[in-house]
């Protein structure tokens, strides 16, 4: 692995010089040469088919290498080659894209979300058919990386459903997520689903003064408040009829593995910038921001707000609220119940309209006796030298949407840090743990291909894994 490091970085570097910015329409040529690129780099590592995909926005690049066991599992490696912006520009001590080696850390937009762990494979699958002396991989092998993962992947369902039949597979490797620690090994089990919205509260025609009016009119701005401050019970509940409806919850297992975590609360209060930490009662902190669903106001306007004073009844108000939904929730449904409760606590004298941007975003929840699953903390843990823990992450991705299309289940194995900067300025790899991960990844193909292949003998798993 190290032999290959120095051509590994530079050929990263090469990548990360491309702005492919997904986000701003000025940079679409720039993600569609970073497609392109990504490409030739699969050719060259010798994947027989490769091809870049269209899509109603920017392209994904696709590859297959099948393996010479017909017995073989089939893989799918999901990624995305596109970035966030930069801005505040000013803010980074180092050029976004012309990436800096900083000893052990390799600086520049995309390094490791998620740029430098797609790379990652590739290097692991050199290991893997080097150490072997293979001609292919131990299993089929199937590679996606799309292209607008960091604006929501608003064209990756429609294109998971047209390619559907090129897309199956026994199981789905995300390598875009991080570890615990350096030092403390860890493998994503979950992460949260999305929708969000905003909450209009329509009073008076036009402003209206306060002296004639105040006290004899709904306030459009108190009645939103209102509704919003009613949102949560005193214990942190969402007090939405229907919120909690199909949540999975957290069984004894996962909680004692959450509980194994070296979790710092201090550290955490630090990090957040908080003095307190506050949520749904009888559930620690990780348990709250990994494995519960939660109901947030985002931002709140209305009336007048400049200097001085405008003594009015504002004609009306807004907020911008969100929804973290965890497995078995549906956000159409969540959707509906939401709407449902504004309908309802909209006082006469005010019309209300909830609009929800998108469809929203399902969780994943991959089964901890999966065998897959443990097929991948065995092959972490053999890399780290050290047992790998499970975690689970707060925020959301395409990851529910590639289980429905492929019908397999989706794992996680990924190495970024908690503080590499990802969507921030100044973000990072430490380049000896894309290192690490890449040997997980040649001893990966190896493990996964014995293991599903004496799990698809036995039979299916009957446990929920909880």
């Amino acid at each position: 692995m190290a032999d290959n490091a120095d051509a590994f970085l530079a050929r990263l570097a090469q990548w990360l010089r491309i702005p492919s910015i997904s986000g701003d329409p000025a940079n679409a040529p720039d993600v569609a040469r970073s497609a392109q690129w990504l490409a030739d780099e699969l050719a060259e590592h010798g994947f027989p088919v490769v091809e870049v995909w269209p899509t109603d926005g920017l392209p994904a690049v696709f590859a297959q290498w099948s393996s010479d066991d017909p017995a073989a599992p089939t893989v799918l490696v999901y990624g995305h080659h596109d970035v966030q912006p930069v801005d505040p520009l000013e803010l980074w001590t180092t050029p976004p894209f012309e990436p800096t080696r900083d000893g052990d850390c390799l600086r520049g937009r995309g390094s490791a979300d998620d740029k430098g762990q797609v790379l990652m494979h590739l290097l692991g699958l050199r290991a893997h058919l080097a150490v072997g002396g293979r001609s292919a991989p131990a299993v089929n092998l199937k590679v996606l990386v799309e292209g607008e993962e960091e604006s929501g992947s608003p064209s990756f369902p429609a294109l998971l459903r047209r390619h559907a039949d090129r897309l199956g597979c026994d199981v789905v490797v995300v390598s875009d997520t991080g570890i615990w620690a350096a030092d403390v090994p860890s493998i994503c089990v979950g992460m949260r689903g999305l929708i969000n919205g905003q909450i209009d509260f329509h009073g008076p025609a036009g402003d209206l003064h306060s002296g004639s009016y105040g006290g004899a009119v709904p306030n459009p701005l108190t009645e939103l408040a209102r509704l919003l401050a009613g949102m949560h019970d005193d214990d942190g509940h969402v007090r939405i009829p229907g919120f909690y409806s199909g949540v999975v919850e957290l069984g004894p297992l996962e909680r004692d593995l959450v509980g194994r975590l070296p979790f710092d609360e201090r550290q955490f209060l630090a990090d957040a910038q908080s003095t307190a930490t506050r949520g749904e009662s009888g559930f620690s902190t990780l348990e709250r921001i990994w494995a519960r669903p939660t109901a947030e106001v985002n931002g709140m306007w209305g009336g007048y707000t400049g200097p001085g004073h405008k003594t009015i009844i504002p004609a009306s108000a807004s907020a911008k609220v969100s929804f973290r939904l965890v497995a078995g929730q549906e956000p159409s449904q969540v959707a509906r119940a939401v709407r449902t409760w504004v309908d309802a606590q909209t006082p006469a004298g005010i019309t209300s309209t909830v609009e929800f941007f998108g469809p929203g975003v399902r969780a994943c929840l991959t089964p901890l006796d999966h065998p897959a699953l443990q097929s991948v903390q065995r092959s972490m843990s053999r890399a780290f030298g050290v047992e790998a823990l499970y975690t689970r992450e707060g925020g959301s991705g395409p990851q529910a949407d590639l289980a429905e299309v492929t019908g397999a289940p989706v794992v996680f194995l990924g190495v970024g840090l908690p503080d590499d900067r990802i969507h921030a300025p100044n973000e990072k790899v430490q380049v000896s743990l894309l290192l690490t991960g890449a040997e997980a990844v040649a001893y990966l193909w190896d493990d996964l291909g014995r293991t599903l292949v004496r799990a698809a003998a036995a039979g299916p798993a009957t446990a929920d894994g909880s």
